[in-house]
């Protein structure tokens, strides 16, 4: 029986829940934990992809730090984006090995999950072709990047909330220049807990587990 266990970190600084991830890591590559969904609130964060080109960073890590922001080179795919409040951030950490082995097969698997959650507000989202992430309009309101040692994902997706998107003017998103939106900007009104609980419900859905399970910090490897 595949069950998914879902855990809300609250705000979280990126550093610290990037270390968090490398503990369900290594219980996931052991063969040991459940498939976990970390749900998570930066404070304004700056972090770029291993593939990331440094002309997508329109401002030195200096000046973010002076505007506030953290700054931080990270393994995970893609290009330079950014987190903060107002933002649900997502980072599964699951066995592939008992759902597919198929890295392409996994990322659309995310985009759905984020895909069908909008649905439930009645917003029409989906792809753009050739592109990762999950937009409206020709305008990106989920970001993805995501990392996978032995089977194991990391890393994961942004969704834009509540996000004041003024702070995006300090990067070109994903490398692309193309504009942002977000749930508030598209008129839904949602509280935070409401659309963690749907997002986590269409990743029970799409990721096909028998069971998803809201888990206490105590429950922390």
């Amino acid at each position: 029986m595949r069950k998914l266990e879902v855990l809300d970190l609250g705000r979280m600084d990126w550093l610290q829940a990037y270390n968090l991830q490398r503990e369900y890591i290594v219980r996931r590559q052991e063969g040991s934990g459940q498939d976990t969904l970390l749900l998570v609130e930066h404070p304004h964060v700056v972090t770029m992809g291993r593939n990331g080109k440094e002309s997508n960073l329109l401002a030195s890590p200096e000046v973010l730090a002076k505007a506030g922001i953290s700054y931080y080179e990270t393994n995970r795919g893609g290009d330079v984006t950014y987190h903060g409040p107002g933002q649900i951030v997502g980072y599964p950490i699951f066995d592939l090995r008992g759902w597919k082995r198929d890295v392409v097969a996994y990322v659309r698997a995310v985009e759905e999950s984020l895909i069908r959650a909008l649905a439930l507000y009645g917003v029409s989202a989906g792809r753009e072709p050739g592109m990762t992430g999950v937009w409206v309009s020709g305008a990106k309101v989920a970001a993805i990047g995501i990392h996978i040692s032995r089977w194991v994902s990391s890393h994961g997706f942004a969704l834009n909330h509540t996000a004041d998107l003024s702070y995006f003017r300090y990067i070109v998103p994903c490398g692309l220049s193309l504009p942002v939106t977000s749930m508030e900007v598209l008129g839904i009104v949602a509280t935070r807990e409401e659309v963690i609980a749907r997002v986590a419900g269409k990743f029970g859905e799409v990721f096909a587990f028998d069971s998803v399970e809201f888990v206490t910090t105590a429950s922390r490897p």
